[in-house]
């Protein structure tokens, strides 16, 4: 049965111990029950040349600094799958690695969405030597997993400007405002090209992606659209001015096979 694919909005890695975003990544993990596996795309993972997390045991890495003890000691011990990663590079060329875990930009979130880390996790890197296109039609090729009972996932978030960020809080600038609701605007009628091309879809679109790694894995999210697929969105809000949490939803739930399909034997 087909699983959806969710870009989740990742923000602090400080989320990972609660917070008022926690609820909405818990909801989505009810919903979705316990999938055969998820491939996450991370912003935190940039490589040269396309890799994919192969082992059957993947370290909990704290790619940060400035953080207290407790965040620091966070495990998520979710396992990995040598079999779920080999079907990733059949698909898509990447080179399998065991050099690498899974970084902040994963567990932080799926700490709430599954709980007890019980689903296969493995991540693909974002290859930096792509253009935003490239990363589009590659992760085309990984649309057949979702019909293996694997979920689609990215983790970044569609406006990150930590040079205005206020640490404080307050209100959203205009243009992550705007920013976001052009994103929005173009998920729900399809205008992939136009989130691809992403510094037409507003005025000042490069305060809002200064850099792109954050932006990217949305791509990778919004390939997997096949005709008739809902889209929603949880947790729309901008924190600190300038860091969108929005996340976004392709496709329905649906009842999977057994997680032990993908699990590492």
């Amino acid at each position: 049965m087909r699983q959806p694919a969710v870009f989740f909005g990742h923000g602090s890695p400080l989320n990972a111990l609660g917070g008022p975003h926690a609820d909405a990544w818990r909801a989505v993990g009810r919903d979705l029950g316990k999938p055969a596996g998820v491939v996450m795309v991370s912003a935190h993972w940039e490589t040269r040349g396309l890799g994919v997390t192969a082992q059957a045991n993947p370290e909990t890495i704290h790619d940060f600094g400035n953080f207290g003890p407790e965040l620091h000691a966070f495990q998520y011990p979710a396992p990995g799958s040598p079999t779920l990663a080999a079907r990733v590079a059949d698909l898509t060329g990447a080179q399998a690695v065991e050099a690498w875990g899974l970084d902040h930009g994963t567990w932080s979130v799926l700490a709430h969405v599954w709980p007890e880390a019980d689903v296969p996790v493995v991540q693909l890197s974002l290859n930096r030597d792509l253009d935003a296109r490239r990363h589009y039609e590659l992760a085309k090729r990984l649309r057949p997993l979702r019909d293996e009972g694997i979920v689609i996932a990215g983790s970044g978030d569609f406006v990150h400007n930590l040079r205005t960020w206020k640490r404080d809080g307050g209100d959203a600038y205009p243009w992550a405002t705007s920013f976001n609701a052009a994103v929005k605007s173009a998920l729900e009628r399809g205008d992939h090209d136009a989130l691809i091309d992403w510094v037409g879809l507003a005025e000042d679109a490069q305060l809002s992606v200064p850099t792109d790694e954050h932006y990217l894995p949305l791509l990778y999210v919004a390939a997997q659209a096949q005709p008739g697929d809902p889209v929603t969105f949880f947790n729309d809000v901008i924190d600190g001015g300038s860091i969108s949490m929005t996340g976004v939803r392709i496709g329905q739930a649906a009842s999977a096979r057994s997680t032990s399909d993908w699990m590492a034997t």
